[in-house]
């Protein structure tokens, strides 16, 4: 098959060319993490995780439905942040003690509750 190649000389262009922009992907991890772009990123809030341990200082990051990554994610971008600096960042609550029955019943919505913090009656 003929690729172009010429010469020697423009196959070795070739290959160095190849080399250098191949070491140029692989040198920088860092510069890669930082293309890494997330849907939304809430940024210094105190993390409750759900596993009972001691809130921490944090981002998390959202990527469609999914929680990507949660840390210091200062190298990272999202389309939309949220400076969530004093505020809690936490999953959703169960609410086995409802009595939103007969508003969720009229409504529907269930406004009060999911504002509230409540995923689950």
């Amino acid at each position: 098959m003929d690729y172009g190649l010429k010469t020697m000389d423009s196959a070795l262009g070739t290959l160095f060319v190849v080399f250098f922009l191949t070491s140029c992907a692989f040198s920088s991890t860092r510069s890669r993490e930082q293309e890494v772009t997330y849907d939304l990123i809430l940024r210094g809030g105190t993390v409750y995780d759900g596993t009972g341990s001691k809130p921490f200082s944090g981002d998390v990051a959202i990527l469609a439905d999914t929680i990507a990554a949660i840390g210091d994610l200062s190298a990272f971008k999202a389309k939309k942040e949220i400076n969530a600096a004093g505020l809690a960042v936490a999953p959703g609550f169960i609410n086995m003690l409802s009595w939103a029955d007969g508003s969720l019943l009229s409504d529907g919505r269930s406004m009060s509750d999911i504002k509230q913090g409540v995923t689950l009656e």
